[in-house]
């Protein structure tokens, strides 16, 4: 294709890997039995790959007792722990099919995904924060009349399972496994939709191992490596790019907290001396922001991944100067892409690593289509960033129409993202399609406006939305947490920082303070809401 448009493929000089994750496991065991394979700082409890294996296997034993076989729906509910992700591979090793539960939901989410999935067998928390799980759950059980059976973490309910794979030959998840292929589903994961329920992306040991794969290759994971995980493991950054990332590298897995802490986050680094961390931008703000951050060793510290929302230049390069994350990575993708399609390199400069998302991985190709006509942008230009490859979904589970509207008839999965693709095939994302901003005619990306105004010494953090206006029909408002609370800031002073630096349109007509944002689970922030909320306060 002619290289002044918006179309990049990886390389495929190295093959893809062609087996399950059940074997990418036992392939781990053997060559690194001794180190570390998963720490669960908050229990003091850690499994080298050895003991990881056999624990795997002990779950999948319980599981087949229990009657769960291949293509059975395994609900997990839970916050982060050493037991999900024993789960995770143990019903990857006897092909059911692992549906994540967002442990942010509530009786009507949990009942809707509980009947869509058709979860017969439930692994749950009892309970965290202000989440009752085993009451949430016999609250639905009357309408969910396919769900047999629910086991409590922490609670004996667990350890049964456990001591009831002793009935089962030890050969049996092996042999569950032999029967297995890599395009299998494997895995379904609720998308976090802002309108309608949740849709669950389908995906297969193809999909999320070769993606959790390829992005340990990218930052150069070894069995040297220590990954702390303060991301959810219900979600693909968690159980994806920092699971099976680490497991198919034969990397340690650190799980600081049940649930993010920037405090506990920064002392499980210093403590595990892990190499690597993750999280999104907002994490890694408050990890900075802590009072305390500069007693932190976080020396031991060498790479990691920060991504879920674009991520601000100025934290980046704090995050590389003061966290010695100096190969730190910036990945883009979703749920539907298993989920990463670009990815910063070790080597780029410092303007790629934090004015990009980086270029496309191996084996996957990107495009940008202008989304009214469907056609390649010329690069430089802004359109609908589209991937395509082996990290494609299967579908939304038993939603066919929905999987046709967003996978085309080509296989390119259409992202909703507007994106710019340099000339050197770099990605740089300028919003949700929905996001853009259309002021009298003119279109407002806030990724730009929001970069912009990271720079203002009063500003720790800015998300830009548009609100009504009778005038130009959307108006600018930047949404700041300031650095002083009681300081304040107008919207004049804000717009003298502008002048002449943005165009005027760009310029935000209102500023609204807060103390943080709505965030999903998962750390995104929820604009939809901050939208509603910012009109509200400015009585628009």
């Amino acid at each position: 294709m002619n290289e002044t448009l918006s179309f990049a493929a990886g390389p495929t000089d190295l093959p893809l890997l062609d087996e399950t994750i059940g074997a990418n496991l036992d392939r781990t065991v053997a060559a690194h039995p001794g180190r570390d394979a998963l720490v669960d700082v908050p229990s003091g409890r850690r499994w080298t790959y050895a003991e990881f294996g056999r624990a795997v296997d002990d779950v999948a034993r319980g599981l087949i007792a229990r009657g769960v076989r291949r293509g059975d729906r395994v609900g997990i509910w839970a916050v982060n722990c050493a037991e999900w992700v024993l789960v995770q591979y143990a019903t990857a090793r006897i092909g059911a099919i692992m549906v994540n539960i967002n442990p942010a939901y509530r009786v009507h989410e949990l009942e809707y995904v509980l009947n869509q999935s058709g979860i017969s067998f439930l692994v749950a928390s009892t309970e965290y924060r202000t989440s009752d799980y085993r009451a949430m759950v016999e609250q639905v059980r009357p309408s969910c009349p396919q769900l047999r059976e629910t086991v409590y973490i922490g609670d004996p309910t667990w350890q049964a399972l456990v001591d009831d794979g002793a009935s089962v030959d030890p050969g049996e998840p092996a042999a569950h496994q032999a029967a297995l292929g890599c395009d299998d589903p494997i895995n379904i994961q609720y998308t976090s939709g802002t309108t309608g329920f949740p849709k669950g992306a389908t995906l297969s040991h193809r999909n999320i191992l070769n993606n959790g794969y390829w992005v340990g290759e990218l930052v150069a994971y070894t069995e040297q490596d220590r990954v702390c995980l303060p991301v959810p493991f219900y979600h693909c950054f968690g159980m994806v790019m920092g699971n099976l990332a680490a497991t198919s590298h034969g990397a340690c897995i650190v799980i600081p907290a049940p649930a993010f802490d920037p405090a506990a986050t920064l002392r499980a680094v210093a403590a595990e001396r892990c190499t690597s961390l993750y999280g999104v931008p907002t994490m890694f703000i408050a990890e900075l922001d802590l009072p305390d951050f500069a007693s932190h060793d976080l020396g031991s510290l060498r790479t990691g991944i920060m991504a879920g929302s674009p991520c601000p230049v100025e934290v980046m390069k704090r995050v590389v100067s003061e966290m010695h994350m100096v190969e730190v990575s910036i990945c883009y993708g979703m749920t539907e892409t298993s989920p990463v399609s670009t990815q910063t390199r070790r080597d780029d400069d410092l303007e790629h690593r934090t004015a990009t998302v980086g270029r496309v991985l191996p084996h996957l190709q990107v495009q940008v289509v202008d989304p009214a006509t469907g056609e390649v942008v010329p690069r430089g230009t802004t359109g609908e960033l589209c991937t395509r490859g082996y990290s494609v979904m299967l579908g939304y589970w038993e939603d066919p129409e929905r999987t046709a509207e967003a996978v085309d008839a080509d296989g390119w999965m259409h992202t909703g993202d507007l994106a710019v693709m340099n000339p050197d095939g770099y990605v740089n994302i300028v919003g949700r399609s929905k996001d853009m901003i259309i002021r009298g005619g003119e279109n407002v990306y806030p990724r730009e406006v929001e970069e912009f105004l990271y720079r203002h010494p009063a500003i720790t953090d800015v998300q830009v939305v548009g609100v009504p206006d009778p005038r130009y029909g959307e108006a600018v408002c930047a949404c700041v947490v300031l650095r002083d609370p009681d300081a304040g800031l107008t919207a004049e002073e804000v717009a003298e920082f502008c002048r002449g630096r943005l165009a005027h349109y760009k310029v935000p007509a209102y500023v609204h303070v807060v103390e943080g944002f709505p965030l999903t689970v998962s750390g995104k922030v929820r604009k939809v809401e901050l939208r509603r909320t910012a009109a509200e306060a400015l009585g628009l």
